[in-house]
């Protein structure tokens, strides 16, 4: 029996050995993975993963421009930049973003507008990308994060310059607004040529100046530490600012407009025919465009919808009206150039007019009727049945085709986005539109103005201009001038779209003569408007909200106020040398001429009164 106390040492030796081999093969196989990886790292991939280190170590930051400015004709600041702070958050450096909130929350007050905002942007922008968590930081709230901005990586202050407009709302409709970029703008956009930038034009000559105002965006390569901030500045290409825009617009011609519209709703265009530069576009009510840079608050947006005035809708160009009167001296060029009537034609005006065969009576404003009348004095007191009897005479072809060649029922093409084409109605667009034949009835309304015919106030603007320089068309112009870092300038103005010419020219002589005594004339219309200074060619007109009746009697103090006529003027001066025309519309106001005439004399005496306006016209004026 061996005793079990004696060790087998041969036994042992071999065990010892096996463990050895063992352990000299897992050493070999992994210095041969160490070897591996090495030459992976140091020879295959070199470069990429040099590449990778680099990008560890070196950051390209996008430096954003400098909005362009915005200036008036007195190079008045209408659109500045001013400097503010916000909270960003990079998500790839973040680790728990939901404990990043709540700690964050407790420094500064975030809230459920500023997650929301928050979340739309998650969507927008790249994980290396800040997104905004709160905007216009206080000074109180930098001062408390600062203390705390260790325990937050991947969280910091950014400091931005943001659109600020002085005169607020009376600037809304022609500036527009910039706002921040939403989802469906940066799927649009060129996101390189605004990396580090969040706002774009909105609206107004900010979205069609986007280009020119939006600048270059510049970069800056920095080298940064495994935290992500930066070491110091290895190269940099500078942004390039945006162009400043120098306006026709007189910022207090403006302000004199909708002073005189008042507290009404209504819109006054007023233009440089010579030019096409539009010296004031009023649309009242406004609104204060601020609200809307940095995002506005559902309170405020909703007052704004819901105000049964509606301070967001631009009337001046994409109110779309019934002129009225305001074109019957387009229609009696319209039927002097196709030779189907001659100025001294007279028509007899009993207060009503009936085509032939047909009972249906249209009525005159005047309800005795106005006698006998020819053109100028048709013009002069807005004799509704000779316009009748023209249109009749001219047909529904030849009086749209005319309507359409003075400009109406398309856009003029004006610098400001959201401009609308108004309506001259045709057979083929009743035809396609309302599947219906042309009435002959329709003709004699679209005569004076009314029926399917929409035209804006802005439209009125540039035929009446076109009325003044004897048919020459110029597309207006909101931008006189465009300026660059350096300070130069480069003109914008006007095109010249088209001439009119017209088979005996002295007619436009004729019809400018009847618009004079639309003012000057003892039975004319605006007769209460003239001046003592220079002579104003105008013509009142006035456009029905709803229809009436065959034997119903129109009765402004018996209907509720939004049904009541609308009041409409348009007038140029001074005759001989016109320098400013002007068109107006007050909402339900009733007469043109006792309403919508005033407001138009204001501005016009505001203009050609002040010094430097008299120094071109020679000092005075001639009647």
């Amino acid at each position: 029996m061996v005793d079990p106390t004696i060790k087998d040492r041969f036994f042992e030796q071999r065990l010892i050995g096996r463990r050895l081999l063992v352990a000299a093969l897992f050493v070999v196989a992994a210095l041969a993975l160490v070897v591996v990886r090495v030459v992976d790292l140091q020879v295959t991939n070199h470069e990429h993963f040099s590449t990778l280190s680099e990008d560890n170590r070196v950051r390209v930051l996008p430096l954003p421009p400098t909005r362009g400015l915005i200036y008036d004709a007195n190079g008045i600041l209408l659109a500045d930049n001013y400097p503010t702070h916000s909270l960003e958050i990079v998500l790839e450096k973040v680790g728990s973003l939901e404990t990043t909130l709540a700690e964050l929350s407790r420094i500064v007050t975030i809230e459920e507008g500023d997650q929301r905002r928050f979340e739309r942007l998650r969507r927008q922008r790249r994980h290396y990308e800040g997104i905004p968590i709160r905007l216009n930081l206080t000074a109180q709230e930098m001062a408390r994060f600062a203390v705390d901005a260790h325990r937050f990586p991947g969280v910091d202050i950014r400091a931005e310059l943001v659109r600020y407009y002085p005169l607020g709302e009376h600037t809304a409709h022609v500036l527009g607004y910039v706002g921040r970029i939403n989802e469906t703008e940066w799927q649009q956009i060129d996101r390189s040529a605004y990396a580090g930038t969040h706002f774009i034009g909105k609206n107004g000559l900010e979205k069609a100046y986007e280009r020119q105002l939006h600048g270059r965006v510049g970069h800056q390569q920095v080298e940064v530490n495994a935290r992500g901030r930066v070491l110091r500045v290895l190269a940099s290409e500078p942004p390039v600012p945006g162009q400043d825009l120098h306006l026709f617009l007189d910022i207090h011609l403006q302000r004199r407009a909708e002073a005189a519209i008042g507290d009404r709703r209504g819109a006054l265009v007023a233009i440089e025919p010579r030019t096409g530069g539009v010296l004031a576009l009023a649309s009242t009510p406004s609104f204060d465009p601020n609200l809307f840079v940095q995002g506005i608050s559902q309170a405020d947006y909703n007052a704004l919808i819901r105000s049964l005035d509606k301070p967001l809708f631009n009337r001046a160009v994409r109110g779309q009206y019934p002129p009225g009167s305001t074109i019957k001296s387009f229609v009696g060029l319209g039927g002097l150039n196709a030779g189907v009537t001659t100025f001294e034609r007279a028509k007899w005006c009993p207060g009503h007019y009936s085509l032939p065969g047909h009972s249906h009576r249209f009525r005159d404003w005047k309800r005795t009727g106005h006698g006998s009348v020819a053109m100028e004095r048709a013009i002069v007191e807005s004799c509704d049945v000779y316009f009748y009897d023209l249109a009749n005479q001219m047909g529904i072809d030849r009086l749209s085709a005319s309507l359409i060649e003075f400009g109406f029922g398309m856009r003029t093409g004006i610098d400001v986005s959201g401009e609308l084409p108004g309506l001259v109605p045709t057979r083929d667009w009743k035809r396609t539109t309302r599947r219906q034949p042309w009435y002959p009835g329709e003709t004699l309304i679209l005569g004076i103005g009314q029926g399917y015919f929409l035209a804006t106030p802005l439209q009125l603007a540039v035929t009446t201009a076109a009325m003044a320089t004897r048919g020459r068309f110029i597309e207006p112009r909101v931008v006189r001038a465009l300026g660059d870092a350096a300070g130069a300038l480069s003109a914008e103005t006007g095109v010249v779209a088209r001439q009119i010419e017209m088979a005996k020219p002295q007619d436009w002589e004729k019809v400018i003569r009847a618009m004079v005594n639309v003012v000057d004339g003892g039975r004319g219309t605006a007769r209460h408007i003239r001046s003592g200074s220079y002579r104003i060619a105008g013509k009142t007109g006035t456009s029905q909200v709803f229809s009436l009746g065959q034997n119903q009697v129109y009765r402004a103090d018996e209907i509720d106020e939004r049904l009541k006529d609308h009041a409409l003027f348009v007038a140029f001066a001074p005759v001989d040398d016109p320098l400013i025309a002007v068109a107006v519309i007050i909402e339900n106001g009733g007469g043109g001429g006792s309403v919508a005439a005033p407001v138009a004399a204001e501005v016009i005496e505001a203009y050609l009164e002040r010094p430097e306006v008299l120094a071109r016209a020679g000092g005075r004026y001639d009647r």
